[in-house]
Order: structure tokens, then sequence, then C-alpha cells
């Protein structure tokens, strides 16, 4: 996919619209826990800072359905972004009307400002294209390097591509897409699949649009409960998401056609909680007794995971394997994430979970790549069009 990147254009003096992913977790103090997607964008906002551009960066935070709410306000995020850059970043309280162009107007080349939360106006989410002809008027060209939410059409997203012909992808898109399309591209085989967490519904079309890729398929999590009550076995008091059982029973007519390789886990660790206090054990086959949750994949389940890992050349890894948050029920995430670091597979992970996972076993640095949209990369994975990414196409 040829797309048109920063370092295609000349910024020197230019007020740059910059669309960041600064949806970042806070804390009951509004403490940032994870800066993971500030230092995302570091790249591209250091560039064009050095390139002599005001930087105009805006995002998200949270879920504030159209309206001012002080927890999801991205002023913690500037204190932040300034500490990382090394440079005051100027907030603005609004991300349009006077209070932002204030503040744009008194920038100087170098300087880099924050705009409030983008979600504090409903028009963003509506692609309302006023809204983005306001978000437009407040500079010279656009840079999007929000990849973790280019699958949604929203103001800042593809309505003001409208009026900011002069437009680019920042480093994290173009490192995103590369990524992500190697997966789908002729990737080395064998080509290992590891889905984990809640939903088949929201992994379907890429397990489909992946079947013709992929050699081996290993499943954790609720995920695995699902596809194990698709088979008529046990799976105790274990969530499983009922409404996918008829979508996980043609996933498996589909890889018995393929003759692909696919692994529910050998074993459990049940539970009659999930809590730190709850009681537990491991099973010794892999089904969950009645009464019982399973909360992690077993040590047989581990052994048979980590030896697919090992013959992998291509790994692509979304959720946990469990209820990694609890330590007692964390090995089996843990095991898999160290396995795939230990590799020199091509690996990708996606998803904040699964993201959290690789952060927790400190092997982040070991992975190929770690993407920071988890819904956009399954969508871009699915094969679908992401409308963020399609308007930056050269």
């Amino acid at each position: 996919m040829e797309l048109i990147t920063v370092k295609d254009k000349d910024y020197s003096g230019k007020r740059v619209f910059v669309r960041v992913d600064f949806n970042v977790p806070l804390d009951k103090n509004l403490n940032i826990t994870d800066d993971t997607r500030i230092r995302a964008s570091l790249d591209t906002i250091n560039y064009l800072l050095s390139q002599n551009a005001i930087v105009i960066c805006s995002s998200h935070l949270g879920r504030p359905k159209g309206k001012p709410v002080l927890e999801m306000s991205l002023e913690p995020v500037a204190k932040r972004l300034s500490e990382l850059t090394g440079k005051q970043v100027k907030f603005a309280k609004d991300c349009i009307g006077t209070e932002a162009k204030k503040v744009v107007d008194s920038a100087k080349p170098g300087d880099i400002i924050l705009l409030e939360n983008l979600r504090f106006h409903p028009e963003e989410e509506e692609n309302d294209e006023t809204f983005a002809k306001e978000l437009a008027g407040l500079a010279d060209c656009y840079v999007n390097d929000a990849f973790g939410s280019s699958h949604r059409a929203h103001a800042s997203i593809v309505g003001i591509t409208k009026f900011l012909q002069d437009k680019a992808a920042g480093f994290l898109i173009e490192k995103e897409v590369n990524a992500l399309s190697k997966l789908l591209e002729n990737p080395e085989r064998p080509f290992l699949l590891i889905i984990g967490g809640a939903k088949v519904a929201d992994k379907i079309g890429m397990i489909r649009n992946l079947l013709d890729r992929v050699d081996t398929i290993i499943t954790g999590g609720v995920m695995a409960y699902t596809f194990i009550r698709a088979n008529n076995w046990e799976t105790g008091n274990s969530k499983v998401e009922i409404d996918a059982i008829p979508l996980a029973k043609e996933i498996y007519k589909e890889l018995r056609k393929r003759h692909l390789e696919f692994h529910t886990p050998l074993d459990h660790v049940v539970a009659d909680k999930i809590a730190e206090d709850a009681h537990y054990f491991t099973t010794e086959r892999g089904t969950v007794p009645i009464g019982w949750t399973g909360v992690d994949i077993g040590p047989q389940a581990i052994e048979e995971y980590v030896d697919c890992i090992r013959r992998a050349r291509t790994i692509f890894w979304n959720g946990p394997m469990g209820v990694f948050e609890i330590e007692a029920f964390a090995k089996g995430t843990i095991e898999i994430a160290k396995a795939i670091a230990a590799t020199n597979a091509f690996s990708v992970v996606g998803g904040g979970d699964s993201i959290a996972a690789i952060n927790k076993a400190g092997v982040a640095d070991k992975i190929s790549h770690i993407c920071t949209g988890g819904g956009a990369s399954l969508e871009f994975l699915e094969g679908k069009g992401l409308p963020g990414i399609d308007v930056l196409k050269k």
C-alpha cells in the first residue's frame, strides 16, 4: 500500500494539524498509568518540530458522549507530552472556537499545541462537515498518526481532509500499515495465529480472511471456551459467547476442510471465582468441571502452544490466554509472551490486553511490531479498508 507520508512534504513555517491517539489510561487522581500511545507518536512530532513547523496535536480520550467531562480532559496528557519532548506544550481548553484559535495564533514555528478532547463535541463522531471545517481552519496541512482511530470515519480522521488537501501519514501509521501488510502479503510460513480475549464475533472476519495464509491457530481466554462449547464439551461456569457458537462451528468446518492445525487448551487452570482470594486448581483435560470457571491455560496447553510458537516463522497474537491481571492466573499469558519474544519469527502483537501482557512479561523490545490499535488492526487484517488510511493513499 503506497501512502503519502510526512517525508514527502515540506512543513517549514507551516501549521500542521496532527491527529494522534492519546487515548491513555488515567487513574482516579488523573495520573497517566501507561504513556505508550503518547510515545508512539513522538517520532512524527519531533520530525515536524525539526522541520520548523507549528505542531497542533488533537486526540480523543475516553467516551465523554459529546460533552465536556473533567475526568476525560487531555490536560494531564499535555503535561506528559511536555516532559517527553522537553518543550512546553501549549494547551487549548477547546479544540475549536475562539479558545483554540487564540492559542494557535500565538504560536511560533517549533511550538507544540495540544487541543482539548475532540469528543467533547458530538460532531466529531458524526463526521460533521462544519466541525471538520473549523478544525481545518486552524492549520495549513494535515498529518494523521492515529492508527488506533483510523477505522472510524470521524471529523478529525476523514472530514478534515476535504478542507486540508495537503495531507500525509505520520511515521506510526506508516509503520503499522507496513507491519500488518506483511501478514497479508505473502507471509513467511508457517504462520501462527494466536487468539484469545473475549469476543469471537469481533475476530471472525479476521480469522476468515487469514485462513488462506495461516498454518496453525491456537486459542485461549473466552475465545477458547466458546470453541470448546461449540464442540459440545463441558465449560463449567466459564464465560462463553453463546451467540457466537454457530460462528465457531462454521470456523471448525472451514478448518477441517483446509486441514489446518487448530488447538484449544489441553488443560486449564480453573477457579471458584475470579478474585485474588479464589480457590483454584489445574484440570487434567481440556474441559472445565461443572461449577468451576476457566481462568488460564494449564501446563500441558502451555507446552503445546510454546511448541507451535517455536515452529512458526510469522506470528500474530491478539488477546490474552486468561485473567492475567490476577497473578495466580497470569502464567499462561506470560509464558506465551516470553515464547514469542524468544523466537526469530516476525511477530506482531495487537490489542490493549496483549500489549499489557508483553509489558508485564518485560519482553516488549523483543517483539517485531506492537500494534497501537486493536480494533483498527483487526479490521485491517479482515481486509477492510480503513477510512483514515484510504484518504492518505497516493
